[in-house]
C-alpha cells in the first residue's frame, strides 16, 4: 500500500493554471496564483507537482509561515526566501541586485550587513523612520527584479493564513508594483482560518482588484475521485460500502483520506470516528520514546532544527530528567516516526507531515509538559548568539504558552523592539499591547521594562501609528495623557497627539500644538530656554497651519520655529521652518519674499535627506502654482531621482512625482504625464502622499474623454481622499474641481453644484492657486444650472431642477446682477486678484456667466477669455476648452462660419495636447452645425443645404443605388439624377459618391446645442 499518491487527483485544472501563469511569468509579465482550501485539501501537494513540472530552469525561492498565534515573526516567509537567493547567487551579488538600497536587505537578512558595499550607499535604515519600511519593500522588489531578469523566479509563500501584517504589506507591495518581471508568487492558505478579525480578510479582495493575480480554491473530492484515490494508494478498489464510509467521514478532504488508508479499512468497525482520532492515529502506533519526541516537536512547531532541538533537549533534561529523551535514542525515535508518516526530514530540520497533526499533537500535551517544553524551547532560543526577529518573537510565544508572565513580559518588549527595529510596526504593536496587558502581573514592571507605563504606552502608540491604526495610537496616548503630569513629557504627548489626528483626517491638531507650547513655556521670572522640543512643536504647528490656508499665522509661526531651531543648532530644523514660512508666503501672493524662503530652505537643507525631500516638494509646488511649469518639472524631476536613491520613492517620491505630473500636464506633455502618473500610482503609496495623485487621475481620466469611468475611480477613491479634506484645505479644494468637472460630463449639474460651492462656504480663507480654478468651474456650474433651469442656493441641501427654489435659476426671481452665489463668487476672485493667474480666470469667470442670461453665450467673452488663455503661466487646457466655448456661442448667433473656424482652433489645440474630451465635444457641435470630417480630416457639409429632391437622391445612393437605378425608383431621367448628384458634390464638398454616401450615413438632423 502507498501512503501517498504518486498522481494528482483531482487538481489537473489548478496544475494546468498554475503551469499557465509561469509561461506568462517567462515571458516577462509578473504573475500570481493564489491557491486557497481547508486545511488537509492539498495545497502543499499541488504546489509540490507543480514544482516539479516547472523543471529546473526557473529559480525557486520557499518561504513557510510560521504558527505563533499574535508573535508571528515579521517577514519570516520572505525572509526564509532571501536566505534562499543568498544560498542560490550569493550575498554580495543579492546586494548588487538591491541596488542603491541594497542596504535595507540587512533589516531582513542581518549577515548582510557585515558584506562590503561600494562607496556612497545609502545610509542604513533606521528605526522610527516611517519612510525606512518601504526602503525595505523596495529592496526586495528591487533584488527579485533584477535577479529574475537573468532567471525566472518562482517564489512559493506557504500557510499564508499564519503571516504577520508586515509579511502582508510587503507581499502587496510586490504583487502591485512588480509588473514586467519574470516572477510568479505561488501563494496559499487556509480558508477555514479566517476567522473575523484575521488580517487575510481584508488582504484578499485587494489581491481580487489586481489583474496579475488569480486565485483557486481548491474543492473537495468527489466519490469518483475519492475511488481513484484509494485504488491508487491500496492496489485496488474497494467495495462500495468501504468506499462510502471513507467517503462520508472524510468529506472528500485528500489528507483525510490517505490517514484513513492507513488505516485497517478492511473493518468498518476499526475507522476513527472522529477527525481528531483519524490525525492521531499513525501517532498513537509509535513507540514511548517516539511519541515523547513528536511532543516535544509539537511545542516547537510545525518545523523544528536539529541544532535547537538538540539545545530543547537537554534543556528539559535539566528541567525534569524523567520527561526527557536521551540524546542516544533520539535518532530511533526521530526515524520510527518518520516511518510511521508522522514526521519527514530535511538536511537540517524535522517537520510535521501535516500541521493538522501538529496541532492534534500539541492539544495532548499534559499541563506539566507544556509548561516544560515551551520553557525549554523559550531558554534555548534565548541562549542563541545573533538572536534574529524570528527568534525575539518565539521567545515570546513560548513563555506565554508556559504561562511564565514575568519572561513573557520582558521577552515581548524585547521583541516589540526587534520588530520595531524592522520596522514590522503593526506586530511591535501587538506585543507592546500584550506588554501593557501583563504589566499589572509583574512585580517591578517598570525597572523590568527600563521605562515607565507612560513610556510604554506611548512606544506603542507611535507603532499604531506608523502602522496605519492611529485610531487605536489615539487611545493610547489618552491613557498616558491622564498618568502623565510633567509638563515637558505631557508636551510629548500632546505632540503626538496631534499627529494621530492628522493622520486621521480630524480637526484639533493645531490647538494640541499650541497647547503643547503653552507647557513648554519658562515659567516666570525665568528666561526664555531654546529646546529642540520646542523647535519641532512650533515647526509641526506652523505646517498644519499652512495647510488650512491660515498663512499669516503660519508665517508668524515659522519665524518663530527657525529662531528656536537657530538657536539649537539645527540646521535641518531651520530648513524646514524657512521652507513653511516660503512657502506660506507664496501662497498668500508674497511672491519674491516667499521664494527667498524657498531657496534658504534648500541651501539649509543639504546633508538631511528628509529636509532636502521636503524643501524640493514645495518649491515645485510653488512653481507650479505660479505657473512656472517648466521650473517646477525641473525641480520635482531631481526630487523624484533623490527619493529613487534614498529608498523613499513610494511616500517622498510619490509627492514629487505629483508634482511632476501637474506642470507636464499644463504644459501638454499629456503622454509623458499621463505614463509617469501610472507608474507612481502603480508603486501603491500610502494616502496621504497619494491623494494627489489620484486628483490627478481623475483629471486626466476625464480629459481623455472617459468620465464615466472618472466617475467610478471618483467613488471608489472617495472615502479614502476625503479624510484629508477637514484639514487641508488644498485637497479639499482640488478635489471639489475636480468633481464638479465629473458631475457635469455626467449630466448631473445639481451635484455638481453641491461639490463645488465649498469655495462659497462662509468660513473660506483665501487661497489663490486653488480658489481661481475653482472659481471658473463655480461659474460654469451656475451657468449650467441657469440654462437648465435648475435653481441653486448657497444654503440649501439640495438644488431644485424646476426652478422653484430660492437660490440662482432661471426661475429664481433674483436678477442676474443681485444673484447671492455669483456676488459671493466675484468677492472671491476679487480676493485673489493679486495672484499671477488672476487674469487669465477672471476672463473665464466672465465669459462662463455672460449673455443676457448669465448662460455663458456671449462671444466677444469668449473671444476675450481665449487671448487671456493663451499667457505662458495657464495651463494649456484651458486654450482649447475657451476656444469650444467661443465656437458654441458663435453658433448660438447663428454665425455658422466663424463657429466652424472656432471649432477648427479647438480641435487642433487639443489634439495636440490629447484633450479627447474637448475633441470629442468638437465633434458633436460639428455634427450640430452639419460639418462631417472624411478621412484626413477634410470637412464637408451637412445635407440640411439639400433641396428635398437632392436628399433623397443622396439617401438612395447611400443604398448602393446606380444612377439608372435612382432614376427607376423617383420616376425621373438619368440624366437628371445625374445633375442632382453633381449638385450633392458641390454642395457637400465630397468628391465621390462614396463620400457623399458616408455623409449620409454618419450625419444627423441639425439639433439644438448641447454644452460642453
Amino acid at each position: 500500500m502507498q501512503a501517498t499518491s504518486p498522481s494528482l487527483i483531482g487538481r489537473e485544472n489548478d496544475l494546468e493554471a498554475l503551469v499557465d501563469a509561469l509561461r506568462e511569468a517567462e515571458g516577462g509579465a509578473t504573475r500570481a496564483v493564489v491557491v486557497s482550501g481547508e486545511a488537509g485539501i492539498g495545497k502543499t501537494r499541488l504546489v509540490a507537482e507543480f514544482l516539479r513540472v516547472a523543471g529546473s530552469a526557473p529559480l525557486v525561492l520557499r518561504g513557510q509561515c510560521v504558527d505563533l498565534d499574535r508573535d508571528a515573526p515579521p517577514y519570516a516567509p520572505i525572509v526564509t526566501a532571501v536566505r534562499g537567493l543568498v544560498a542560490e547567487i550569493g550575498g554580495s551579488a543579492l546586494l548588487d541586485a538591491a541596488g542603491p538600497v541594497r542596504d535595507a536587505l540587512a533589516v531582513l537578512v542581518p549577515e548582510l550587513a557585515d558584506l562590503p558595499g561600494p562607496s556612497g550607499a545609502a545610509e542604513a535604515p533606521r528605526a522610527g523612520s516611517g519612510q525606512s519600511a518601504e526602503r525595505v519593500f523596495d529592496a526586495v522588489a528591487t533584488a527579485l527584479e533584477t535577479v529574475a531578469g537573468a532567471r525566472p523566479l518562482i517564489v512559493v509563500i506557504e500557510d499564508l493564513h499564519w503571516a504577520d501584517q508586515a509579511t502582508l504589506g510587503l507581499l502587496k507591495f510586490l504583487l502591485r508594483v512588480l509588473e514586467r518581471a519574470r516572477i510568479l508568487f505561488v501563494v496559499t492558505y487556509r480558508s477555514d482560518e479566517l476567522r473575523r478579525g484575521h488580517g487575510l480578510r481584508g488582504w484578499i479582495p485587494e489581491l481580487d482588484r489586481n489583474r496579475r493575480v488569480s486565485r483557486r480554491e481548491l474543492p473537495r473530492l468527489t466519490r469518483r475521485q475519492v475511488r481513484q484515490l484509494t485504488t491508487t494508494l491500496l492496489g485496488r478498489a474497494l467495495d462500495a460500502p468501504r468506499l462510502d464510509a471513507i467517503c462520508t467521514r472524510t468529506d472528500g478532504v485528500p489528507f483525510f483520506i490517505e490517514e484513513i488508508v492507513g488505516c485497517d479499512v478492511e473493518s468498518l468497525d476499526s475507522l476513527p470516528d472522529n477527525l481528531r482520532d483519524l490525525l492521531l492515529a499513525r501517532y498513537e502506533t509509535l513507540g514511548e520514546s517516539a511519541q515523547r519526541l513528536v511532543r516535544l516537536l509539537a511545542a516547537g512547531g510545525v518545523r523544528v532544527e536539529h541544532e535547537l532541538l538538540a539545545s530543547v533537549l537537554a534543556s528539559v533534561a535539566a528541567l525534569a530528567p524523567a520527561s526527557g529523551i536521551d540524546a542516544e535514542v533520539l535518532d530511533d525515535a526521530a526515524r520510527e516516526a518518520v516511518a510511521a508518516r508522522v514526521l519527514v526530514v530535511d538536511d537540517t530540520s524535522y517537520c510535521f507531515r501535516h500541521a493538522l497533526v501538529r496541532e492534534a499533537v500539541h492539544d495532548e500535551l499534559l499541563p506539566g509538559e507544556r509548561m516544560r517544553f515551551h520553557t525549554a524551547y523559550a531558554e534555548a532560543l534565548e541562549q542563541r548568539q545573533n538572536a534574529s526577529s524570528f527568534d525575539a518573537s518565539a521567545v515570546s510565544y513560548h513563555w506565554m504558552a508556559a504561562h511564565n508572565l514575568r519572561a513573557a513580559f520582558t521577552s515581548s518588549i524585547s521583541a516589540m523592539r526587534v520588530a520595531r527595529s524592522s520596522f514590522a510596526n503593526i506586530t511591535a504593536a501587538q506585543l507592546g499591547e500584550r506588554a501593557l496587558e501583563l504589566w499589572d502581573q509583574v512585580a517591578d514592571a517598570a525597572e523590568l521594562a527600563g521605562q515607565t507605563r507612560v513610556e510604554l504606552l506611548a512606544e506603542t502608540a507611535y507603532a499604531l501609528r506608523d502602522a496605519g491604526e492611529s485610531g487605536r495610537a489615539v487611545a493610547l496616548i489618552d491613557e498616558a495623557l491622564a498618568l502623565e503630569t510633567a509638563p515637558g513629557a505631557r508636551a510629548r504627548l500632546l505632540r503626538g497627539r496631534a499627529s494621530f489626528l492628522a493622520n486621521l483626517g480630524q480637526t484639533g491638531s493645531i490647538e494640541l500644538l499650541r497647547e503643547a507650547l503653552g507647557l513648554l513655556e519658562p515659567a516666570a521670572g525665568e528666561g526664555p530656554t531654546a529646546s529642540v522640543l520646542r523647535a519641532n512643536v512650533l515647526g509641526e504647528l506652523a505646517a498644519r497651519l499652512m495647510l488650512e490656508a491660515c498663512f499669516d499665522q503660519a508665517i508668524a509661526t515659522a519665524d518663530a520655529a527657525f529662531t528656536e531651531a537657530e538657536a539649537v543648532g539645527s540646521r535641518a530644523r531651520m530648513s524646514v521652518a524657512a521652507n513653511i514660512r516660503g512657502i506660506s508666503r507664496v501662497l498668500s501672493s508674497s511672491i519674491d519674499e516667499g521664494l527667498a524662503d524657498l531657496a534658504l530652505a534648500g541651501r539649509l537643507a543639504e546633508g538631511n535627506d528628509s529636509a532636502v525631500l521636503r524643501h524640493l516638494v514645495n518649491e515645485s509646488d510653488a512653481f507650479n502654482q505660479l505657473g512656472a511649469f517648466a521650473d517646477a518639472v525641473r525641480v520635482a524631476e531631481s526630487g523624484v531621482e533623490h527619493a529613487r536613491r534614498r529608498g523613499v520613492e513610494r511616500t517622498s517620491g510619490a509627492a514629487l512625482a505629483s508634482n511632476v505630473v501637474a506642470p507636464l500636464f499644463s504644459l501638454g506633455e499629456t503622454a509623458r504625464a499621463t505614463d509617469l502618473l501610472d507608474r507612481a500610482l502603480d508603486l501603491d503609496p500610502p494616502i496621504g502622499y497619494s491623494a494627489h495623485l489620484r486628483r490627478l487621475k481623475l483629471q486626466a481620466t476625464l480629459w481623455s474623454g472617459d468620465a464615466p469611468r472618472a466617475a467610478q475611480l471618483l467613488r471608489g477613491w472617495r472615502a479614502e481622499l476625503g479624510r484629508q479634506l477637514r484639514i487641508d484645505t488644498q485637497s479639499r479644494l482640488g478635489l471639489a474641481a475636480v468633481a464638479a468637472e465629473i458631475a457635469l460630463a455626467t449630466g448631473d449639474t445639481p451635484s455638481a453644484w453641491l461639490e463645488s460651492r465649498v469655495l462659497l462656504e462662509p468660513d473660506h480663507r483665501p487661497f489663490p492657486a486653488y480658489d481661481l480654478p475653482l472659481a471658473a468651474t463655480v461659474a460654469r456650474v451656475l451657468a449650467t444650472a441657469r440654462a437648465a433651469g435648475i435653481a441653486v442656493a448657497l444654503d440649501d441641501p439640495a438644488p431644485l431642477a424646476d426652478g422653484t427654489g430660492t437660490g440662482s435659476g432661471s426661475g429664481s426671481g433674483t436678477s442676474i446682477a443681485e444673484d447671492p452665489p455669483e456676488r459671493l463668487l466675484r468677492s472671491r476672485l476679487e480676493a485673489c486678484s493679486d495672484w499671477p493667474t488672476a487674469a487669465t480666470y477672471r476672463a473665464l469667470v466672465e465669459a462662463e456667466l455672460g449673455g443676457p442670461a448669465g448662460t455663458g453665450d456671449d462671444p466677444a467673452l469668449w473671444e476675450a477669455a481665449v487671448r487671456a488663455a493663451e499667457v505662458p503661466t495657464a495651463p494649456v487646457q484651458l486654450v482649447p476648452y475657451a476656444q469650444l466655448r467661443h465656437a458654441e456661442a458663435l453658433a448660438g448667433t447663428g454665425d455658422r462660419d466663424g463657429a466652424r473656424l472656432a471649432a477648427a482652433g479647438a480641435r487642433a489645440a487639443a489634439e495636440r495636447i490629447r484633450l479627447d474630451q474637448v475633441v470629442a465635444a468638437v465633434d458633436d457641435l460639428e455634427r450640430r452645425l452639419g460639418i462631417v470630417r472624411l478621412s484626413g480630416g477634410r470637412e464637408v457639409s451637412t445635407p440640411g443645404e439639400l433641396t428635398d429632391r437632392e436628399r433623397q437622391v443622396l439617401d438612395l445612393i447611400a443604398q448602393g443605388l446606380s444612377n439608372r437605378q435612382v432614376a427607376e425608383r423617383l420616376f425621373i431621367s438619368a440624366k437628371t439624377v445625374s445633375v442632382h448628384v453633381s449638385n450633392v458634390l458641390r454642395k457637400t464638398g465630397t468628391t465621390s459618391r462614396t463620400e457623399a454616401a458616408f455623409l449620409s450615413r454618419t450625419l444627423p438632423p441639425v439639433a439644438a446645442s448641447s454644452r460642453f
